[in-house]
């Protein structure tokens, strides 16, 4: 029995002195609540990833991430050097350059880190923006811009135990209240031009269509004069047919007309003449050949 609990006790020690280290991640180990240093120098004890020893009970390890990390926080509120305020959007990409001081620092917790990491930079950025107009900020200076203010953040940021790679202004915005008065303003403007360009267009379309009345005015009257012109020929052509027929046969153009007369006169039967039998009218029934 005391042989089985001595045997658990060294393994349990054994267990307690090993540890790992996962690939991207570094260690240090805190002996007595300080960071593990070693050699004259007493530079902090940095350990690979891999399997490593330490004093059981007495060392406690620290696992803190080496990977390249992104900080991307909400939009912040910057003013200008004419006192304009802007909503500018960035994102850090940085890394623990020192892990014993980031430790001491931050405690090995990222929110930490990270909270204290946006302070720095966001002073180098209200201090690149203060110095700064609009025009300047949009118009070619970001990248100049974000390089000062990535060397700003850079001087602090060494107490952190904190590498500054980079410092990217993703986007810049005026406030809301700003940005809806700008677009009523613009709106308003818009409304402007386009009634100008509907009142050019209205006039336009009178111009437009004054002309196509015309050209139809002139069209009629030239087609009622061509209509009148050929009905005149016509009717020239109608007479002189009538008159070539009469004279060839006289007698038989005046008995068709009278005929004519005859249908036009009798068409219906309610139709009441009053002539004289001796009349001219009816010389036609009285002789084929009309004669009184």
């Amino acid at each position: 029995m005391k042989t089985l609990i001595l045997l658990f006790a060294v393994l349990l020690t054994f267990l307690s002195s090993i540890f790992v280290v996962k690939e991207g991640e570094r260690g240090i180990v805190i002996q007595f609540g300080k960071v593990l240093r070693v050699g004259a120098t007493e530079k902090p004890q940095i350990f690979e990833p891999g399997l490593h020893f330490k004093i059981p009970f007495i060392n406690r390890v620290e696992k803190i991430d080496a990977r390249l990390q992104t900080l991307d926080d909400e939009a912040g509120r910057f003013v200008t050097s004419e006192k304009k305020d802007l909503i500018v959007d960035s994102y850090v990409k940085w890394r623990v350059s020192d892990f014993a001081q980031y430790y001491l620092s931050t405690r090995a917790q990222k929110g930490n880190a990270e909270s204290l990491l946006k302070q720095k930079v966001n002073n180098g950025l209200r201090t690149e923006f203060g110095t700064r107009t609009i025009r300047e900020i949009v118009s070619g200076e970001r990248s100049e811009l974000m390089e000062e203010a990535m060397e700003q953040a850079q001087k602090g940021s060494g107490d952190l135990g904190i590498e500054i790679v980079d410092v990217r202004v993703k986007q810049i915005n005026l406030p809301e209240e700003v940005s809806n008065s700008i677009y009523k303003r613009m709106r308003t403007e818009r409304e402007v031009v386009a009634k100008e360009h509907r009142s050019q267009g209205r006039e336009k379309a009178e111009v437009i269509k004054a002309g196509v009345d015309k050209k139809i005015t002139l069209m009629l009257a030239q087609a009622q004069k061509d209509s009148l012109t050929l009905r005149g020929e016509g009717d020239a052509i109608a007479a002189k047919t009538y008159a070539d027929a009469f004279s060839k046969s006289p007698e038989f153009y005046s008995f068709v007309r009278s005929l004519d007369a005859y249908k036009k006169s009798f068409n219906t039967k309610s139709d009441v003449m009053v002539i004289e039998p001796d009349s001219d009218f009816f010389r036609y029934m009285k002789d084929a050949r009309g004669k009184q």
